[in-house]
């Protein structure tokens, strides 16, 4: 007889093969020899993210030309003559499928100790990984075509599989890069604060000592994480000044045994460091980006420019809690806003690399991260340096420079169409009305899902 894991185990299969059944067929058509034909896509406009044009103005009508799941060219429209199936978005503007460098496919929000809580007590990984399908549908909805995942809180290597099946063509969703487990000191992460002698599940692989990371790093990756992911510091308080102060994790001798070990096996390791010792520590040891930095020193922000280390600033995310969390107590949420908004503006003026990334997941999966790129120009940067954030920046970050980011000869087939100039109305960015990744479009979810 079939107990409770393996019945939710039986229906996860039988909804990915019923989602797959369901998913897009591809844009072109096979042509002779069993070669894939053209399609030609009509835009009003474009912005095509190159990093050599440096333009703040969209380009004019054009026409590209994809075949299979690679961009083949792009023409004035005037010039084009397109000889097979065109898909007419003239009255859209164009541009690259965006990149959300942090998201949480498997978290359904979390402003209070008791929404976590329910999560991991209540929810199966089963459930909650039915629940990642759905919001990995969602995130291509709205136009991203990639993301990085940074852990499943809790669910183990559900991200893995969740990715796979993507890969696999068993259910629509973005590219991924995922983190797994992610990894923070005995103690320090949730679930706390119940009677010692449970034995609670924790959010994530509770690490120590220096060899104790290296050994964790060897044991993710094995499973198939794609990034290594640290909590560097916790408990915030203001300090004269200005200054976000905070508890830190690791010692810099085991972040430095954990990044070494992620390097040595030449993969990336995210440091979610929100104030000043956990930046700096992780500055010190050398990761490659830094999510959320509510507050860096000016000393570090130079130590990010000279290393190369990529700032995830997640802006709405710390609006979206900040009344929740201040009603339970930690009223330094809402000092944390003008913090954060400071901090970003002097990494922005230090010439630090900046990814978008939003942290969905720890807001609601109803809302729209594209919100995120109107924080990001309210905060200081042009239309156009917010998007890059999304696009060439985030492809640097992930390593995929050379197949995703632009709209280019070469690149994969990620394109996506909105309404209205984004160069001048970032919100027009929440506003997708096609969406391509791989070649392959996929229709609006029309809202979405209902909620969990």
């Amino acid at each position: 007889m079939e107990g409770p894991s393996s019945f939710c185990a039986s229906f996860l299969t039988i909804f990915l093969a019923a989602a797959a059944m369901t998913a897009p067929a591809a844009a072109q058509t096979a042509g002779n020899g069993g070669e894939a034909a053209s399609h030609w896509l009509r835009c009003g406009a474009l912005w095509d993210g190159r990093a050599d044009k440096g333009s703040a103005v969209l380009q004019g009508a054009v026409v590209i030309e994809v075949r299979g799941n690679r961009i083949i060219g792009v023409s004035a429209a005037e010039r084009a003559q397109p000889t097979g199936p065109v898909t007419d978005l003239s009255g859209l503007t164009c541009l690259p499928g965006l990149i959300d460098s942090h998201t949480h496919v498997l978290l359904q929000g979390d402003i209070t100790a008791e929404d976590y809580d329910k999560q991991l007590l209540k929810q199966s990984p089963e459930y909650r990984t039915i629940l990642a399908t759905i919001n990995a549908r969602r995130m291509l909805s709205w136009g991203f075509t990639t993301i990085r995942d940074l852990e499943t809180e809790g669910a183990g290597y559900a991200d893995v599989d969740v990715k796979l099946a993507i890969e696999r063509g068993v259910i629509p969703g973005p590219r991924m890069q995922v983190a797994s487990r992610s990894m923070d000191v005995t103690g320090a992460y949730p679930l706390l604060g119940y009677a010692p002698q449970l034995m609670m599940p924790k959010g994530v692989q509770e690490v120590d000592g220096a060899d104790g990371g290296r050994r964790a790093v060897r044991e993710q990756l094995s499973h198939g994480a794609d990034w290594i992911k640290v909590y560097s510091d916790r408990s915030y308080k203001v300090m004269p000044g200005g200054v976000l102060d905070d508890i830190p994790t690791f010692t810099l001798e085991e972040l430095k045994a954990i990044v070494d070990e992620t390097h040595r096996q030449r993969h990336k390791i995210a440091s979610h460091a929100n104030a000043l010792q956990g930046v700096h520590n992780s500055v010190e040891a050398g990761v490659d980006s830094i999510e959320h930095g509510g507050y860096i020193a000016d000393e570090d922000l130079k130590t990010m420019v000279k290393k190369g280390i990529t700032y995830v600033p997640t802006l709405y995310v710390g609006e979206y809690v900040a009344a929740g969390r201040a009603k339970e107590g930690a009223t330094v949420w809402l000092e944390m806003r003008d913090i954060h908004e400071q901090t970003f503006r002097r990494a922005l003026k230090a010439g630090v690399k900046i990814a978008f990334g939003t942290d969905i997941g720890g807001f609601d999966w109803h809302i729209d991260p594209a919100i995120e790129f109107g924080f990001m120009v309210k905060f200081g940067m042009t239309p156009e340096q917010a998007l890059h954030a999304a696009t060439l920046s985030g492809a640097e970050l992930l390593g995929w420079s050379d197949r995703i980011g632009s709209v280019e000869a070469g690149k994969l087939a990620d394109i996506i169409a909105v309404e209205g100039n984004p160069l001048t109305d970032p919100a027009a960015l929440q506003h997708v009305r096609f969406v391509m990744k791989d070649g392959v479009v996929y229709p609006s979810l029309d809202g979405g899902a209902p909620a969990p």
